[in-house]
């Protein structure tokens, strides 16, 4: 097992001030059980409280908690021919829960488990959203779950490297995409941080396009955005290519890009407001006179969700700590001409920050 998950649920137990927290599907039961169900039409709960942890699941899902060992979880199981009231009822009966403080993940929580709850006999007049406690504790990643990352940057290096080798002038976008879904598996990629962004020519000035059959030019912007998994945990990277000859203008944007980049992950430390490292980037595109064509944040933190803890954004005063990891990613994109992105994957350190990507940046 890869991760201490009693130790998890122990930590956050101390850090909020309620005797029980309720959990549905998602990032978060993940990172305290380890446990992966569906957040669908069929309520699926995991209570945590300094007693331990129960799970109430569909009965076709009891296999997956039984086979935990680790966990020690109470089971309470329901079909589909019984519904699922008798069953919340009985885990909030056995639980005692009816007259304890609980914690709801707000940000995960759908309405209708809400109003399940307190229909199974939870008092929402205490209830608490303990969500930023859930983001907190995951914001601090241990050194298993970088290692995770290690992997999967690693690997996504290789098949980025294996796509650049085979892509040339003429192709699609989607033939490039083709190329690189077929590489991450090649290089034992667990599953795809999210779907790959290839853009190219001017459709690399939105910064969430959807690749698509245009053609790429001899000497125009070739943007990648992509990342493989390992242990549930990704990778998130973004390179910027010209396969032909790029001209000043594309040459002036990449560099003031690269600098920027660069600036962010020296400016990145213990103790170094987040809204800072922003500040970082975002002054070296403003003095290039890009300022208006950065149109987003820096970077975001990066787990079992590609979008977590901590943001880098220019109004966030949180301070970094050793172990957070977060992209750093400022951008130039010019409507009609093309854009730059160089994303880069990166961890605080006892001393600094350490990048945990190491592709080359050059364009």
């Amino acid at each position: 097992m890869l991760f201490d998950y009693q130790d998890r649920m122990q930590t956050l137990m101390a850090s909020v001030d309620v005797d029980a927290v309720i959990l549905v599907p998602g990032a978060n039961m993940v990172y305290y059980t380890g446990l992966h169900f569906h957040l669908s039409e069929r309520p699926t709960f995991a209570v945590i409280s300094k007693d331990g942890l129960a799970m109430m699941v569909p009965g076709l899902e009891l296999a997956k908690v039984t086979a935990r060992d680790d966990l020690k979880a109470k089971s309470f199981a329901w079909s589909d021919d019984e519904g699922y009231m008798g069953s919340i009822k009985a885990t909030i009966t056995a639980l005692e829960l009816g007259n304890k403080k609980v914690g709801v993940d707000g940000m995960t929580m759908r309405v209708f488990e809400w109003l399940a709850l307190a229909e199974g006999g939870i008092n929402l007049g205490t209830a608490k959203d303990v969500s930023e406690s859930l983001l907190l504790q995951r914001a601090h990643k241990t050194q298993p779950e970088v290692e995770a990352m290690r992997k999967a940057i690693k690997l996504s290096e290789a098949a980025l490297r294996d796509t650049i080798e085979f892509a040339k002038p003429g192709m699609t976008e989607l033939q490039i995409q083709e190329k690189l879904v077929d590489a991450l598996s090649e290089h034992d990629s667990d599953a795809h941080s999210f779907s790959p962004i290839v853009l190219t020519g001017p459709n690399s000035a939105l910064p969430h396009g959807l690749s698509g059959e245009r053609v790429l030019g001899e000497d125009e912007f070739l943007l990648i955005d992509f990342g493989g998994m390992k242990d549930s945990y990704p990778a998130d990277i973004t390179r910027t290519f010209c396969l032909g000859t790029p001209s000043n203008k594309m040459r002036e944007i990449y560099e003031t890009v690269l600098a920027a980049n660069t600036a962010a992950r020296e400016k990145a430390a213990p103790g170094v407001a987040c809204k800072d490292v922003d500040k970082a980037a975002r002054d070296v595109i403003e003095a290039a006179g890009y300022g208006e064509y950065f149109i987003h944040r820096t970077g975001h933190g990066l787990g079992l969700e590609i979008h977590e803890w901590p943001n880098i954004t220019s109004i966030n005063e949180m301070l970094l700590e050793p172990g957070m990891v977060f992209t750093i990613e400022p951008g130039i994109y010019i409507p009609d001409f093309g854009g730059v992105r160089i994303e880069d994957n990166v961890v605080i350190t006892e001393t600094g920050s350490e990048s945990l990507t190491s592709y080359a940046r050059d364009l």
